[in-house]
């Protein structure tokens, strides 16, 4: 497909979305941040409206009309093809342009870590996932649905187990450990009863757990045992994720990246890192490890690129941009 006219790039994650317009020379024309993308719970026709309010601010900060050459959106929640299908499907009915692709959100992490569409992609976040590219268009993925589809882990799955494991040891089911202290302490309680009361109840809200998740970290950088096989476990879950998604793509014999990323992968936290660097050395040895920190959005404009046909200096002049 020939370059003409501007392209779209949108990143919506569950938190935030933010979208760019760009020429066909890579250069960005316009940009807008707005809130998180859930059509699971607004709809699909909904979550999309939300999209383009936000689209809209893009456009008009860019001085350019609601229609573009190419649209690419890496969308959270799109984790199944027939989700993909869908959400191009609504995005081609707004009319912003004949040429839609739809990418789940972990493209964009992977791509904007890379240098060429060549590789695997961790995102530890809120929940975990992983995707892998070749340039020849395969690629490699997990549904990435939470427990149904074999999923464990993440910010949100570690904060679970860490409750899990310090409730039962404050009432003697399970074996002692520092996080049924910790835990409590971090909201102000006095116990894990009292903070299974406040969590039950609503007084703290469930979207806070997320905050357990450093300290669990810190339990763990403390020596606790029971923290630090829930650390030792997320970087099994990472690199047994990496050496599948490189064997499915012929890529685990030779020199590939894999791009790690997300809240929980960013922090850089040494029990972790440690622990999956090594692991991946052992089982995938030629693995080339990149923790990637540039904004998502610029994996989508590459993306766009890519599927626009453009070449590899309006691809740098992108970077260049983000790196600013």
């Amino acid at each position: 497909m020939g370059v003409n006219g501007t392209l779209l790039a949108v990143d919506a994650g569950n938190s935030k979305t933010d979208a760019a317009v760009l020429a066909a020379d890579g250069t960005v024309l316009g940009t807008a941040r707005g809130g998180g993308f859930q059509p699971p719970l607004v709809g699909v026709a909904a979550a999309v409206d939300g999209l383009a309010e936000i689209v809209g601010r893009a456009a008009a900060d860019a001085g350019v009309p609601l229609s573009f050459a190419h649209v690419t959106a890496c969308l959270a929640n799109a984790d199944l093809p027939v989700e993909e299908a869908a959400l191009e499907l609504e995005l081609r009915e707004r009319g912003w342009s004949p040429s839609v692709r739809v990418h789940n959100d972990t493209f964009a992490i992977l791509r904007a870590g890379l240098d060429e569409p060549r590789g695997v992609a961790v995102v530890c976040g809120a929940g975990v996932n992983c995707v892998g590219m070749t340039p020849d268009g395969r690629t490699a993925r997990f549904p990435a649905i939470g427990k149904i589809s074999g999923d464990w882990g993440g910010g949100g799955g570690l904060s679970d187990e860490a409750l899990w494991f310090a409730a039962r040891a404050e009432d003697g089911r399970g074996e002692p450990t520092e996080l049924a202290r910790a835990l409590p302490a971090h909201f102000g309680r006095k116990t894990m009863y009292a903070l299974i009361e406040a969590l039950h109840l609503g007084m703290v809200p469930h979207a806070r757990r997320h905050e357990l998740v450093p300290v669990l970290f810190r339990v763990a950088t403390e020596g606790d045992p029971v923290a630090l096989s829930l650390v030792h476990r997320m970087a099994e879950e990472v690199v047994a994720l990496s050496t599948v998604a490189l064997r499915r793509l012929g890529l685990l014999d030779e020199e590939a990246p894999v791009v790690l990323g997300g809240s929980v992968l960013a922090a850089r936290h040494p029990q972790l890192e440690d622990r999956l660097l090594g692991l991946l050395a052992e089982r995938a040895p030629k693995a080339v490890v990149r923790f990637v920190t540039a904004p998502p959005v610029l994996g989508a404009g590459l993306l766009a690129l890519d599927e626009s046909g453009a070449g590899p200096e309006a691809a740098a002049r992108l970077r260049e941009h983000y790196a600013a």
